[in-house]
């Protein structure tokens, strides 16, 4: 399973650990990825996800799941997310 959110298409990133001594090994970022079930407004049922935290602020900043699926972009969208949003633009 890969580690990237399935509504933002937020990976791993690589860095740097750095010691003391300024001595630097490579290392992945990982996000900070969550199992969810977000519930639509306009189909009247619940979906499940892998999201990030950073992603679920989000999502409800926009306003819920129909809002922010409206706004975003098919590019960053999973395929079971995008098929969501298929459902809701039908439903509309």
């Amino acid at each position: 399973m890969a580690r990237r959110c399935e509504l933002t298409g937020i990976g791993p990133i690589a860095g740097n650990n750095v010691s003391h001594a300024k001595n630097r090994t490579k290392r992945r970022f990982l996000p900070n990825l969550c199992d969810v079930t977000m519930h639509s407004d306009k189909l009247g049922q619940g979906f499940k996800f892998r999201v990030a935290a950073k992603a679920l602020r989000t999502v409800d900043h926009v306003g819920g799941l129909d809002a922010y699926l409206a706004k975003a972009d098919d590019a960053v969208l999973s395929t079971s997310a995008l098929k969501v949003k298929r459902k809701l633009a039908k439903a509309s």
